[in-house]
């Protein structure tokens, strides 16, 4: 009987798993389900909040739909999932093991990498990082950081802190503790990953408290066992410590050091490969639209991350549903998006202009959207549609340049992600942006690569 390693991939929208073959690293089955968590209604418009719960629930249900001969035989467990976002819980009691399943219990909601309560004026009373990557809201530090002054008594009910992905791991482990690898850690905030240490001093003299920070390891260490049997995974099955969903999704597709990956989901990321010897600059660098993220045994990635993808054309989504709505008529999200590609399809130019920069950009977060070279003759939604697929496109473009790429030796621009395979409209627009091949990987996803790295790292 062939052994597997299973990747779950716990995403903004949605859960996948994948289950692939150890030896020829094939996918032998796969799931994926909205997670449908977000908490709206709440007293801060700014706040980004998903029920734990909800995403628990969402895992079980993907796992349990794999076939249960496979999971029986799963020799590895690998997790990815959204970055920077942070979850807390108790130490010994944040989750409930029932037969071979757990729940959620005396844990928070997730606070999502899209929280905006850090203003720019309460950024910038933080210390100074001593990282090369800058502190934005929505950064696991920042915000403990602003649960410090706000709500203390909020993490006064807590004594562990991980991304969503880190606190599975622990309760599937059955953990006291968070460990947590330098991707996960870099997204957070003042972590050096020279060092590949916290600042503590810095941390420690700024009244952080400091008993909420992980621990610390490589990507593609392991964090445990399965303390339980797990919906027919057996007990004692070894976990990875979990990995950045970025990194995995550039791993399940990055070919050649000579491919650049464009990643639309919820968000959009343009990334390559650095040299082997790069090392990141010693100080942030908060006007650059260009980043240095930790990759795999030492390496960076080259990154291009813009807050405004998918979730562009799902804000568009929402407002005609919302508008219908108060027209007295009601289509379901899904038929407004199959509708508006058709649209958009039967309109191959517009001289309409949408920056799409609804969210700003971490490297200028007061920079919003806006459209120009309005007409009586585009205002249909073929015009408006191909207009914000453009503008998604222009925005990471203008961010990482054709120019740019090329002089690092790309030769391939490989597409992955939610929002690429859905619409075929942005696809046209990646094809127009980029005077390179394009091409679109068949297994291009976070759950698939989280699978593959830990595949490559059995021993």
């Amino acid at each position: 009987m062939s052994a597997y390693v299973l990747g779950i991939d716990i995403g903004t929208t949605s859960v996948k798993v994948a289950l692939l073959e150890a030896g020829s690293k094939t996918v032998a089955a796969s799931c994926s389900l909205p997670t449908a968590a977000d908490i709206v209604g709440g007293a801060d418009s700014q706040a980004k909040e998903q029920d734990t719960g909800r995403i628990i629930s969402c895992l079980h249900d993907c796992v349990a739909s794999l076939p249960g001969d496979k999971l029986q035989n799963v020799c590895r467990i690998g997790l990815s999932g959204q970055m920077h976002g942070v979850l807390f819980w108790r130490a010994g009691t944040g989750c409930q093991w029932s037969k071979n399943f757990f729940t959620a219990r005396d844990s928070s909601q997730l606070i999502t990498w899209q929280d905006g309560r850090c203003s720019h004026s309460f950024l910038s009373s933080l210390p100074k990082p001593d990282s090369h990557l800058s502190l934005a809201t929505g950064f696991g530090c920042a915000t403990i950081f602003w649960y410090t002054k706000h709500r203390p008594e909020f993490l006064a009910d807590f004594t562990v802190a991980g991304t969503i992905h880190d606190y599975v791991v622990s309760m599937l482990c059955g953990l006291d503790n968070c460990v947590m690898t330098a991707q996960n850690a870099a997204s957070w905030g003042y972590f050096n990953t020279t060092t590949n240490q916290w600042n503590m001093d810095i941390l420690k003299d700024a009244g952080f408290p400091l008993h909420l920070l992980p621990q610390c390891v490589a990507p593609g260490c392991l964090a445990g066992q399965t303390c339980s049997e797990w919906l027919g995974i057996p007990a004692h099955t070894p976990v990875g410590a979990a990995l950045g969903d970025f990194q995995c999704s550039v791993y399940s597709c990055m070919a050649a050091r000579t491919d650049a990956v464009l990643n639309i989901s919820t968000s959009a990321q343009l990334t390559y490969a650095m040299p082997a010897d790069f090392k990141p600059p010693d100080v942030p660098q908060p006007t650059s639209s260009i980043s240095y993220f930790p990759h795999f045994d030492g390496s960076y990635l080259s990154v291009a991350a813009s807050l405004n993808g998918g979730n562009v054309l799902a804000t568009f989504v929402g407002m005609l549903s919302a508008w219908m709505k108060e027209l007295g008529m009601e289509v379901d999200d899904s038929s407004i998006y199959d509708r508006l590609i058709h649209c958009g399809l039967s309109q191959e130019n517009s001289e309409l202009r949408v920056s799409p920069t609804i969210l700003g950009e971490r490297h200028n977060p007061l920079c919003l959207g806006q459209v120009a070279n309005i007409s009586t003759a585009n205002l249909s939604l073929g015009h408006v549609t191909r207009a914000v697929c453009h503008g998604v496109l222009d925005n990471i473009t203008s961010m990482m340049p054709a120019v740019l790429l090329r002089e690092a030796g790309v030769k391939r621009i490989v597409g992955s992600g939610s929002a690429l395979s859905r619409n075929k409209v942005l696809r046209q627009e990646v094809e127009r942006a980029f005077p390179l091949p394009v091409e679109y990987g068949q297994h291009v996803d976070s759950a698939v690569g989280v699978a593959m790295a830990f595949c490559d790292r059995l021993e």
